[in-house]
């Protein structure tokens, strides 16, 4: 090959990689800032393409997506210097891209670690100002709230991040006062439920004692009632006897005797002793021819 279509192909090869070396691509899900020896000339790319100086100009590229920070659990301590175990995360963004890069110097891992430590240091500030029972839940998202807007002006100031969430995934006691904590609570239960049962025997007792005397108070009424029903059904018996008795008094006597012979007389098994001429007999005697 002459000498001149070596140097044309690699003037043309050279001229290929300055041109691919001078374009690039910014995404909708990507941050960049452009470099010239390292420092930043351009922040914050826009989207789109773009195009810069091969071997003097750099590009770096972030994600733009809310991202997860799971921090490990911490121990902290509440008002009262109780100790506690709180798992936490954190959702943030690259902001600044700059800030970002100047900071951390785009190492991702390096501005986790850099927004865990802002993030511990808010949980325990805010922890320490609040009590045990206003952390687990009288005051937890009010917490969460202030701590986001905390590290919000932090983050985004120093690290070119924005902070959008952080959430309480667990919140334990340490395992050396856990089992303590459990039995107290256990014994409170129990105290409580003995008390329940206490006053729940007490209000039975009162129950059947006044259903008891409801009952007497019920029989007594109807035992009243009865006799005096019976009474009454006795005087109307009385009065019905004697107003027949007046009527035919001779008749009356013959019945009165002719049902006491069938009573009397009602089994073949009874055996009798009377004398003979009694008064008992007159009506058979009577009969005779």
């Amino acid at each position: 090959m002459p000498t001149k279509g070596i140097v044309l192909v690699f003037v043309l090869s050279a001229a290929a990689v300055m041109g691919m070396n001078s374009v690039f691509v910014v995404t909708e899900l990507e941050r960049a800032v452009l470099l010239e020896f390292g420092k930043v000339v351009r922040d914050d790319l826009k989207p789109g393409l773009h195009f810069k100086l091969p071997f003097i100009n750099d590009v770096r590229k972030f994600d733009s997506r809310v991202m997860t920070l799971d921090a490990p659990p911490e121990r902290y301590l509440t008002l009262e210097k109780k100790a506690l175990i709180v798992d936490s995360f954190a959702k943030y963004r690259v902001a600044d891209v700059e800030t970002y890069y100047t900071s951390t110097s785009g190492d991702e891992r390096r501005a986790m670690e850099l927004l865990k430590q802002r993030i511990n240091e808010g949980l325990r500030n805010e922890i320490s100002n609040r009590s045990l029972h206003e952390v687990v839940s009288g005051e937890r998202d009010e917490l969460m709230d202030v701590l986001t807007k905390n590290l919000n002006g932090l983050s985004t100031k120093e690290l070119g991040v924005t902070v959008v969430d952080v959430r309480v995934k667990r919140i334990d006691l340490p395992p050396e006062v856990s089992q303590s904590v459990y039995d107290r609570m256990n014994t409170e239960r129990d105290i409580e439920a003995r008390e329940h049962r206490a006053k729940g025997q007490e209000l039975a007792v009162g129950i059947r004692a006044d259903a008891d005397k409801q009952k007497e108070v019920t029989l007594a009424e109807a035992y009243s009632a009865a006799e005096v029903i019976r009474g009454e059904g006795d005087a109307d018996a009385a009065a019905t006897y004697a107003a027949a008795f007046n009527k035919d008094k001779e008749f009356y006597k013959f019945y009165r005797s002719m049902s006491a012979y069938q009573r009397t007389f009602s089994t073949k098994s009874d055996i009798l002793l009377v004398n003979p001429d009694s008064d008992f007999f007159s009506y058979l005697n009577k009969s005779k021819p």
